[in-house]
């Protein structure tokens, strides 16, 4: 058999290690993700660890350093294609980021791990780590702090509950207001309601704004014959 005549003990226990050690690593990683019932939790990020260890590790084994490289560019686009699917977007929101972005830490520390760069791989565990926990304090402290209309970067939506009957005249003064406040228009869909209304949300070219220029369109849209509602919403960009 090519299996007695190729094994060699020294090997193995290196592949041992290696694979051991993106096992515990990654086990690190996906607790935190876990713990926080993240879409890639526990077992995902052991599996994309320990499996980018093997390959780094075959490719080694295989034709050395040269071959590795090749290999670990092959798992960096990947783990592109694996983190796409934890994205999700709902509207104008992004969710799965931060989880893809672990997923792809999961699988460097598996590199790294498959590379015999055991060092490197804990450093890199506990940077990420880091990242997902010890940044989060600041996270929440920036995301409660009072939102800076004109120097945030953000989409605008203004939306308008007519009548609909009233729909066509008030489409165009939508716009021809938003555009004499210095707020051109990108886009204007139109979304039926019950009851004959229905609802004007028109997405602004203008990725900062004042919110007392707002909120003084929508006063006086507020004011016309058939509007029910007028207000306007921001949402961060993706």
């Amino acid at each position: 058999m090519r299996f007695l005549a190729t094994f060699q003990t020294y090997d193995f226990l290196d592949t041992l290690v290696s694979l051991t050690a993106a096992f515990i690593l990654g086990t690190l990683i996906g607790a935190e993700r876990q713990y926080r019932l993240r879409t890639a939790g526990l077992r995902t990020n052991v599996l994309v660890a320990v499996s980018a260890a093997a390959f780094v590790d075959l490719a080694m084994h295989l034709t050395a350093e040269e071959g590795a490289v090749r290999v670990i560019a092959y798992v960096v686009s990947g783990i592109g294609f694996l983190g796409a699917g934890v994205i999700m977007k709902e509207g104008m929101n992004v969710r799965g980021l931060n989880t893809a972005a672990t997923l792809w830490g999961s699988a460097a520390v598996g590199s790294c791990a498959g590379a015999d760069m055991i060092a490197q791989a804990t450093a890199l565990t506990v940077f990420v780590l880091a990242g997902n926990t010890l940044l989060r304090p600041l996270v929440n402290a920036i995301n409660r702090s009072p939102l800076d209309e004109k120097a945030s970067e953000a989409t605008y939506e203004f939306m308008l509950t007519v009548d609909a009957a009233s729909m066509s005249d008030m489409r165009e003064l939508l716009v021809e207001k938003l555009e004499a406040a210095q707020y051109p228009v990108s886009d204007v869909n139109v979304i039926d309601r019950a009851d004959n209304v229905v609802e004007i949300v028109a997405t602004l070219v203008s990725t900062a704004v004042d919110a007392r220029e707002l909120d003084a369109v929508a006063a006086d849209l507020a004011r016309r014959p058939g509007v029910r509602h007028a207000t306007w919403d921001v949402s961060t960009r993706d």
